[in-house]
């Protein structure tokens, strides 16, 4: 038997939680025999270590440093990395221990501090992580001192690095000194802080970013110079000879592509291959050497969708390997001449993990059921790990042999017994087309219980946002909406994720009127989901409500001030309202600010310069630490709002920064509660 009473927030977000602890970080050993990966058996939020064996088909724990530990406790370790086939390191509160398979823990690098990116040698000799700002490393045994290979200061520093297969470390240095700095002023547990955040906005100086090669000795670094240290670094790589480099870049708008190739030795740049698109607005680039050494594999979009290329030599051109109308997310290449990689050509909201040969032909699909897998693959290519999850089922690691029918292997069972005992929302997908210039789209739907398509159900269309059409658990997983959707499912709402332009998987023109579009293109996909819905008996029209959060929070504004009595209420969080404000990178979508255009481009694409339109019920939640979207911003449209006189409602959280569904589960059941509260009251009466 299920229960069919409506779900509480207590019940959605506490701990232990229901749905259990998503299993993180898996990683294979060197010789492909075991797994590891950090979970918590119980639905606790501490994670320990747990070791999968091929051999005997078996998990056990390895670590046990969150037994006892219950609600409040720290998130517990947080990386590993395999040392030899029976020893693993791993970073607990920023410091680096090492355990052996009966869970006997040893210190290393003892005077690090705020370790994280750990990563083994390819001879798992030495550990490689970043302390603060700095590179460093330690020898795996615990011999000797931790030493700096690259130090950092408070605005310069590593930001990323990789060990290349002779051992050495390429990595990219970040240089902050000419970005802005701001500072936030907020009230928080009784006493007036202030806080200071790197933070550009559109038309400042930039990070400045440059990659280096470096042995884990130490000594000097050989730097690779781009033309302007100020665009975008999207992949880097040695080659597997150790003789070149590769640079993937582009500048802000990412309408220019870039890849370079260097001498590893001279640092001797080339121009391997450069593109111009002028309607580009997604960077879903990858790039990496091809194992035999000739070229590189490329995912780009040249023919309008994201697919795999190999481009043999410096000017020359992309060849495809893949094609269709369908798109490719990621790929891993195995060096006996085998890419692997995820795509979407099963279903829009589906990913899957395929395979082809680097020389082309026949696709074949390798996982079967319908959801999204997260695939990690054994160094020997012979089996991989799956983090799978669909609309019914929280996420669960699988392991699953490459080349073989053999049924996957369960290793996690997170939900507790309760999970089981509770009728949770069911999904289904609905296409509708856009009126604007006829694009088909596609809207993920849960129902309440006993729903019948006769138009009086109330609707709630959110959380809003860019790729939100997945086939997984609580759908889109930037925030832990899932808990809110099912709450409010459970009382009869329809809760509806559209899928809007500038998402993946649909190509290039698809995404083509989302260009300079903020508010405008976006809305309007929403708005049409909405009425194909209405018009199929989904919902009452009357009754229908909108919120997100950052972005989404913008397109709820948005949506309430160009589309008054469209909506009959709008729950913005940490609304984007004044792009003048976004990040420099939101110029792919809304233009920089260059041209005669921009002044007015700015103004159409921000919330701030459309508050005369609003009529209907609104609710604006933000926090006051809040360095992604300025909580000042918010004040400003408060006043507005208010000189020109109208209704609303704020919530204000005192301390707290951009992920204010995140911070804690006390914060997490406050808001949401404000929000289904404010549904509640304006979409049942």
């Amino acid at each position: 038997m299920t229960s069919q009473d409506p779900l509480t927030f207590d019940t959605l977000y506490s701990e232990p939680s229901i749905i259990g602890t998503l299993p993180i970080a898996p990683a294979w050993s060197a010789d492909s025999e075991r797994l590891a990966f950090l979970w918590n058996d119980e639905g606790h939020t501490f994670k320990d270590i747990w070791v999968w064996d091929k051999d005997s088909q078996t998990r056990r724990r390895v670590t046990h440093l969150g037994a006892g530990r219950t609600s409040g406790e720290p998130s517990g370790i947080s990386e590993l990395a395999w040392v030899n086939a029976d020893q693993l390191a791993f970073v607990l509160a920023g410091q680096l221990y090492r355990t052996d398979l009966s869970g006997t823990i040893q210190p290393l690098a003892i005077g690090s501090s705020g370790i994280t990116a750990l990563a083994a040698s390819p001879d798992g000799k030495v550990l490689a992580f970043r302390s603060g700002n700095s590179l460093v490393v330690v020898a795996a045994d615990g011999a000797g001192q931790p030493r700096t290979i690259l130090s950092g200061s408070t605005f310069v520093g590593v930001e990323s690095f990789q060990w290349t297969a002779d051992g050495r470390l390429v990595l990219v240095e970040a240089d902050d000194t000419n970005t802005r700095k701001i500072e936030i002023p907020y009230d928080a547990q009784g006493e007036a802080r202030k806080d200071r955040f790197v933070r550009a906005f559109p038309g400042d100086l930039l990070t400045r970013r440059r990659v280096g090669l470096v042995s884990a000795a130490g000594g000097d670094v050989t730097w690779f110079d781009r033309l302007d240290a100020e665009d975008a670094i999207w992949g880097y790589g040695v080659s597997p000879d150790g003789k070149s480099v590769f640079v993937s870049s582009s500048d802000l708008s990412i309408k220019n592509y870039t890849i370079f190739t260097f001498d590893a030795e001279t640092g001797a740049r080339t121009t391997f291959y450069a593109a111009h698109d002028p309607i580009k607005i997604r960077p879903d680039w990858q790039v990496a050497f091809a194992p035999d050494g000739d070229g590189l594999i490329v995912l780009s979009d040249p023919d309008g969708f994201n697919h795999l290329h190999r481009l043999r030599r410096a000017g020359g051109a992309l060849e495809p390997i893949t094609a269709g109308r369908w798109e490719i997310a990621e790929f891993f290449l195995d060096p006996k001449g085998t890419v692997h990689f995820i795509s979407n050509e099963a279903h829009p909201a589906e990913r899957h993990l395929y395979s082809v040969r680097m020389t082309g032909g026949d696709v074949t699909r390798i996982t079967g059921p319908a959801g999204i897998h997260v695939p990690t693959l054994a160094p020997d290519f012979s089996v991989f790990a799956d983090l799978f999850s669909d609309d019914m089922t929280p996420p669960e690691l699988f392991v699953q042999s490459l080349g073989t029918t053999d049924t996957p292997h369960q290793v996690t069972q997170s939900p507790l017994p309760a999970f089981a005992g509770r009728r949770w929302a069911s999904v289904r997908y609905v296409p509708f087309k856009s009126h604007v210039d006829g694009a088909e789209l596609m809207a993920r739907v849960m129902l309440p219980h006993g729903f019948e398509p006769n138009g009086t159900h109330p609707m709630v269309v959110g959380s809003v946002y860019s790729d939100g059409l997945l086939n997984q658990w609580g759908g889109r997983a930037a925030h832990p909406s899932w808990g809110i959707d099912q709450y409010l499912a459970s009382r009869g709402f329809v809760v509806v994720s559209p899928e809007i332009r500038g998402s993946f998987g649909r190509g290039k023109d698809w995404n083509r009127a989302m260009l300079n579009s903020y508010g405008t293109q976006d809305i309007e996909d929403i708005a049409d989901c909405v009425t194909t819905l209405c018009e199929l008996g989904y919902a009452d029209a009357k009754r229908v409500g909108i919120w997100g959060s950052s972005y989404g929070g913008l397109m709820t504004l948005m949506s309430l001030f160009k589309k008054p009595g469209f909506y009959a209420a709008g729950f913005a969080g940490a609304p984007a309202t004044n792009v003048w404000h976004a990040y420099p990178e939101q110029g792919w979508i809304m233009g920089l600010t260059e041209g005669e255009d921009y002044i007015e481009r700015y103004r159409a694409q921000s919330a701030l310069f459309h508050t005369a339109g609003l009529e209907d019920a609104l609710t604006i939640l933000h926090g006051t630490k809040d360095e992604v979207v300025l909580y000042a911003d918010t004040m400003a449209l408060v006043e507005k709002l208010i000189r020109q006189g109208k209704t609303f409602e704020l919530v204000s959280l005192p301390g707290t920064g951009h992920a204010w569904a995140k911070q804690d589960r006390t914060l997490t059941r406050f808001a949401y509660g404000k929000l289904a509260a404010f549904f509640e009251r304006h979409l049942k009466s």
